[in-house]
């Protein structure tokens, strides 16, 4: 996969030394943590940046941010070719609590979706179970329900769901 462009935000690749922003983000959104406990400390923040299912190498992870105005705005973690070699995994994405509900959150999932290419044809995710907000937003941008779900590493319920890409080349 090659970078992610965007003319209405800069991104780039996150590392520790983005702790701070990305913490302040999360903070905003303590609904997504009351469906998924704990809130995360700097460690678990850091962990997950370098995080990979068995298979995959670190030139496979996209622990990317989305700024607006030199303000984080959206972190989202891709993982290429997981669970196939044509599919992008989401695996975690969120936006910042003071640009929700503007369409922002679904013009970053566009972006993404118009920068990726053969022979990526599908993008894959998960979103905790019961979660109402994380359900509509997904539904919304077109992802559907495979009917498959996996307990994550606290025993939380997780609902997968995909969207085929139409305008892979």
């Amino acid at each position: 996969m090659k970078e992610i462009n965007s003319s209405r935000y800069f991104i780039r690749k996150l590392n520790e030394g983005d702790y701070d922003d990305i913490l302040k983000l999360m903070k905003g959104n303590p609904l997504y943590f009351e469906y998924y406990p704990p809130f995360p400390d700097k460690q678990d923040i850091i962990d997950d940046m370098y995080a990979l299912p068995d298979g995959k190498t670190p030139e496979d992870k996209y622990y990317i941010g989305y700024f607006l105005n030199d303000r984080l705005i959206a972190v989202m973690d891709l993982i290429v070719g997981y669970p196939n070699k044509h599919t992008v995994f989401i695996g975690f994405f969120m936006t910042s609590s003071t640009i929700q509900n503007q369409g922002i959150g679904s013009s970053i999932i566009t972006n993404l979706i118009n920068n990726l290419k053969s022979p990526l044809d599908t993008l894959r995710l998960a979103y905790i179970k019961g979660n109402p907000q994380a359900e509509a937003f997904w539904l919304k941008n077109g992802f559907i329900k495979t009917g498959e779900e996996k307990t994550m590493s606290n025993d939380t319920a997780a609902v997968l769901m995909e969207r085929k890409l139409t305008n892979s080349i």
